[in-house]
């Protein structure tokens, strides 16, 4: 009898443990059943989306626990990709006959070293954000967060001369891929007479980051930093009066955050082979911000949803708006991609109406 009343009647710990598994299931199979049912663009798709997912974690950080509010993220992301733009590919030593003397192959870093590099370089350029603005809140610092963000991008597309160190609006490319031994993340694999694309070895990979930078979140969130970045984003005053340092607490908040960013942005130069400043543009931080807000902020599983929904649903609609003109009215009226930006900004529109604080707020 105990056994039947525990199959009608299971216990909250067992059924989270059920749909668990069933969540991992489910991601461990997505890239194979887009593979087989619409080819390699999905599976990019669900790549990127990873990697937002990453971004959006970094922020929320930023954002969520500590409400600082960083228009100029994507600048962290720019300088992680950068960093492995210079140490993972030709770029140095065909601008740079010194280096060329010493790496005549160019420079070949590997991932495993340009990572951590990649978090500190980007984890520095955060305090050197946060550090000027610490006395700044609301639309001020997103403000000066945005310029930060612009400066960065500008920079980037302009240190082609006089030495040429980002090879300017050309950008950077035969980027390394992510290698393990002699196995490289960037390569088909054969199995057994079947070809597995190189986009489902980086989407194992990505997942495994994700989940990795999700369990470092959660425990931040519930650690006496995260409590005290909460207590700084409800009323900075009245933390500074129970004797928090508001302004190391924020200063960590940057760097920790910019860290995630870097990370990201380095797996990104290594997935793509190729960066340009065009990457790193104000909209993408914008994109970032909106799935915050969109999914919940300060709530770990919130910003997941509101990542993967910012970016997939875009590109479910590039593919279905063309195909869908074509069978009600017989051609294409308007272009896919005006319709595409009119419903992404009226969904979003429609979320913040409705759903103010998010789509999967946290319940206090």
């Amino acid at each position: 009898m105990d056994f039947l009343n525990s199959m009608r009647y299971p216990s909250p710990q067992l059924s989270k443990r059920y749909w668990l598994f069933i969540l991992v299931g489910v991601l461990c199979l997505a890239p194979w059943v887009c593979v087989f049912t619409g080819g390699n663009y999905w599976v990019r798709v669900l790549d990127f989306a990873l990697l937002y997912v990453f971004l959006a974690l970094g922020l929320n950080i930023v954002v969520g626990f500590a409400g600082l509010l960083d228009l100029g993220y994507i600048a962290f992301y720019a300088v992680g990709a950068y960093v492995a733009g210079l140490l993972a590919s030709p770029h140095l030593a065909n601008s740079f006959s010194t280096i060329s003397a010493i790496f005549p192959g160019g420079v070949h870093t590997s991932y495993w070293i340009i990572l951590p590099i990649a978090a500190l370089v980007a984890a520095f350029f955060g305090i050197l954000l946060g550090a000027p603005t610490l006395k700044l809140r609301g639309d001020y610092l997103a403000i000066v967060t945005l310029g930060f963000g612009e400066i960065i991008r500008i920079f980037l597309n302009n240190l082609d001369r006089p030495l040429n160190i980002t090879n300017g609006p050309k950008g950077i490319n035969n980027i390394d891929a992510i290698t393990i031994g002699s196995f490289s993340f960037g390569k088909s694999f054969q199995l057994w007479g079947v070809t597995i694309p190189s986009v489902i070895f980086y989407y194992y990979l990505f997942l495994i980051l994700v989940i990795a930078v999700m369990i470092v979140s959660l425990r931040i969130q519930d650690s006496r930093i995260g409590r005290a970045w909460v207590a700084i984003r409800e009323d900075e005053i009245a933390a500074q009066a129970m004797g928090l340092n508001t302004r190391n607490l924020k200063l960590l908040a940057f760097a920790i955050g910019a860290s995630f960013g870097g990370i990201s942005g380095a797996l990104f130069a290594s997935f793509q082979g190729f960066i340009s400043p065009e990457s790193f543009s104000l909209s993408e931080s914008i994109i970032v911000l909106a799935m915050v807000v969109l999914g919940g902020m300060g709530h770990i599983p919130g910003v997941i949803l509101g990542a993967i929904l910012l970016a997939a649903f875009p590109e479910f609609l590039r593919a279905t708006l063309e195909p869908l003109q074509r069978l009600l009215f017989g051609q294409v009226l308007l272009d896919s991609e005006i319709i595409r930006q009119l419903l992404y900004g009226t969904a979003l529109i429609l979320v913040v109406r409705y759903k103010p604080k998010g789509l999967w707020p946290k319940v206090h």
